[in-house]
């Protein structure tokens, strides 16, 4: 694969495809990386591609989709992390094969998906991505869209980083060895370009927040799988820059806004 750093600043939802269904090369290749990958929080997170004509699969937002990439995950606990954080890692293996993706909850035809993928009684499929290669030229409805979210911006770094405290913002030019992954980490996808994470480094730790805006869905938390985007992009360049370590569920107790909720940390040097 690519550079993580340079195919997360490539990243970008595709909703407008060409018409081609995948090469067996690139079906084999993604179809190879989805079933061996696995993710640093032990829940299980089942991937395959789909045949849409076949199953019956469409989103009113997607153009020229031959096929689906779809995944479903228990719901236990972390789930929404675990399953952002594969869902994301597939997506940027994707765009290493020129393959483009997006992901989708609410325009998806959830019952077709669902059957599909047969989802049992405790087990979630949050989201589904068509998989293909993009259209020269974005559809109207896609750059409406794309406008309406301003999908090619991010918060600024001060806002969403801090050092020690909520109260002692990260400047990029401060943040040293954590400058390139905490970059990768602001230009993460996210529901409605909401960009729900926060994080603070104390000393060797790297402690992720939820900025809770939205309500749970009978899907889940959506913004903790915003969270496992932003750890996917995090662990991809932490790997890339050589950064040893491992995430862990342990709350430094530290004060926290109204509405921003521990989530994970990560430690250097701790495996």
């Amino acid at each position: 694969m690519k550079a993580a750093s340079e195919l997360i600043r490539r990243r970008r939802s595709v909703r407008t495809f060409d018409d081609r269904a995948l090469t067996g090369e690139d079906r084999a290749a993604l179809e190879a990386y989805t079933q061996s990958m696995a993710n640093p929080f032990s829940v299980p997170v089942a991937f395959r591609l789909l045949n849409a004509a076949e199953f019956g699969l469409s989103s009113p937002v997607i153009v020229g989709a031959k096929e689906y990439l779809a995944a479903k995950v228990a719901r236990v606990a972390n789930f929404e992390i675990a399953f952002g954080y594969s869902f994301e890692k597939a997506c940027i293996f994707a765009l290493s094969l020129g393959v483009g993706t997006v992901m989708l909850a609410a325009s998806l035809n959830r019952s077709a998906f669902e059957k599909a993928m047969a989802v049992g009684e405790n087990e979630v499929l949050p989201v589904a991505s068509p998989v293909g290669y993009p259209a020269q030229k974005m559809s109207v409805r896609e750059s409406l869209m794309r406008k309406g979210i301003k999908a090619d911006t991010r918060k600024p770094f001060e806002s969403l980083f801090f050092e020690g405290s909520f109260g002692q913002p990260l400047a990029k030019e401060n943040a040293g060895a954590y400058a390139a992954v905490l970059e990768a980490v602001r230009w993460a996808p996210s529901a409605a370009n909401g960009q729900p994470w926060r994080v603070v480094i104390d000393g060797d730790a790297v402690h992720f927040y939820e900025a809770k805006t939205m309500k749970d869905s009978p899907l889940g938390d959506v913004q903790k799988v915003g969270i496992g985007i932003a750890l996917a992009h995090f662990d991809l360049v932490r790997e890339e820059e050589g950064m040893k370590g491992a995430f862990a569920f342990a709350d430094p107790g530290i004060a926290a806004p109204e509405n921003t909720h521990y989530a994970v940390s990560f430690r250097r040097n701790a495996g």
